[in-house]
């Protein structure tokens, strides 16, 4: 199989490995990104952890809380250049969009594109986008979560936003906001270690077995060294476990138990440009 140049600056740019690694994985993978990432991380190249960030070249990303605090909505649209993709205009319209999604509880994407924008259905007002600016426009990925309490954060930029659900209401805005940056920031996988998909976990076991049999590690003792790479991820991985970026000492867990003893999250999006 023939690997483009295309497809191995993509590899390059997820993993941050050398050109020559990227390609030689891309071979041995037959052309498949994520399982020529799992060859990279098996042979121990540098390579980034997270690949849950939903990616596309261009775009605008907007969170926004509804007004009880109930729900959250967090959008991608997404254009082909950055010129487009700083634009007021757009910016303005990708607004439009997020506000009727949310002042309506929009629970879905499919909802969401059916949905009556100022006449229109939203499908129709993004390919009337598309004919006014000259550019491919496309709904990229439209997210929500629901919860006692709600909050969301937008990174400068709007490349980068996140949306989080608590299980309990009250003056939890300082520890909402920490929450969701956090998420920004960190990109957990997952709340905590019982939310990692088994698929997640097999993956990880599988790539620690073969780490430590390369670096020569008896066979005997690789499914323990395994489970002990496992913890990491979890720790490094997951909400709840992740070291709380304001005070590396606790984990953000801890934090929101010094905010209430029960309070936790039950749920969170990230969306991010690449």
């Amino acid at each position: 199989m023939k690997i483009t140049a295309q497809q191995v600056n993509e590899l390059r740019k997820i993993t941050g490995a050398g050109m020559m690694d990227c390609k030689k994985a891309l071979v041995e993978s037959d052309g498949d990104i994520e399982k020529a990432i799992d060859i990279l991380r098996k042979k121990g190249q540098k390579v980034a952890a997270k690949r849950a960030d939903r990616s596309a070249n261009e775009g605008v990303v907007l969170a926004k809380v509804s007004d009880d605090k109930t729900f959250a909505a967090v959008i991608m649209i997404n254009c082909e250049t950055d010129f487009v993709a700083k634009n007021a205009d757009f910016i303005s319209y990708t607004q439009s969009v997020i506000d009727m999604a949310v002042a309506n509880k929009i629970k879905n994407a499919d909802e969401l594109k059916a949905a009556d924008l100022d006449g229109h259905t939203v499908e129709e007002t993004i390919t009337h986008q598309t004919g006014v600016i000259g550019e491919k426009i496309q709904l990229g990925a439209y997210e929500v979560v629901e919860g006692a309490g709600t909050y969301a954060y937008i990174h400068p930029g709007n490349r980068i936003a996140t949306i989080a659900a608590f299980n309990k209401a009250g003056d939890f805005d300082e520890a909402g906001k920490d929450v969701v940056m956090q998420i920004a920031a960190m990109a957990p996988v997952a709340i905590d270690k019982e939310n990692v998909s088994q698929e997640i976990i097999d993956r990880e076991l599988e790539i620690g077995k073969d780490q430590a049999r390369q670096e020569g590690k008896p066979e005997e003792m690789l499914e323990k060294i395994a489970m002990g790479k496992l913890n990491k991820f979890f720790k490094e991985n997951t909400l709840l476990n992740q070291a709380f970026i304001k005070d590396s000492k606790k984990t953000v867990g801890q934090y929101l138990k010094e905010a209430d003893k029960d309070l936790t999250v039950v749920a969170f999006k990230r969306l991010a440009l690449a």
